[in-house]
């Protein structure tokens, strides 16, 4: 199960194929260690606070590495290592 003190969080909403991919994507590389948020509930929130269903309603998925946006739409397995990476980076 994905826990909400992971470096890696996932923002999905219901019924989107693309966020589907993206699991599919976090779950091969990062196994159990990543966090998806609904912006659809209503506590949602971005890795800066603001409300998640208003800041990435359009842009689904949403990637965030160590709070901050990775990637968003089409989540690969490139893109998610290479913001891995970056972020490892002192």
């Amino acid at each position: 199960m994905p826990t909400a003190d992971s470096r890696v969080t996932l923002f999905t909403r219901q019924g989107c194929h693309l966020c589907e991919s993206a699991r599919a994507v976090l779950r091969e590389v990062c196994g159990d260690d990543w966090h998806e948020v609904d912006v659809d509930l209503p506590d949602a929130l971005t890795g800066d606070g603001r409300p998640a269903g208003s800041a990435y309603g359009e842009l689904l998925p949403v990637l965030e590495v160590d709070g901050r946006r990775a990637g968003y739409w089409q989540i690969d397995t490139d893109l998610l290592v290479a913001a891995l990476q970056r972020s490892s980076k002192p």
